[in-house]
């Protein structure tokens, strides 16, 4: 490993030490709202139960994220923000 290679990524895990002690604060963070899930199915005019079958979760599942039980994560919070964005898109697309 090239020596000024080395130095920045040890510099850089110093800066993490620090940061992860309260001694400094991180240069940017990215902060996602959370979604409101029910906001996002009814730009669908789909029931829950449509909605659910068409993003395969099941109802359950849904109606926890709706109520704020549950927070969705990973490809499912990615899936809805593309929903939130383009319902009849992702509508036309899934059930083609």
């Amino acid at each position: 490993m090239e020596k000024k290679l080395f130095a920045d990524l040890v510099q850089s895990l110093e800066e993490a030490k620090e940061i992860s002690q309260g001694n400094a604060s991180p240069s940017r963070r990215i902060v996602f709202s959370a979604l409101d899930v029910r906001t996002v199915r009814e730009k669908t005019g789909l029931s829950q139960a449509q909605f659910a079958h068409m993003i395969c979760v099941s109802v359950k599942t849904l109606q926890n994220w709706e109520q704020g039980r549950r927070t969705p994560n990973g490809p499912a919070a990615a899936l809805l923000r593309v929903v939130s964005d383009a319902p009849h898109l992702v509508k036309e697309t899934l059930h083609a």
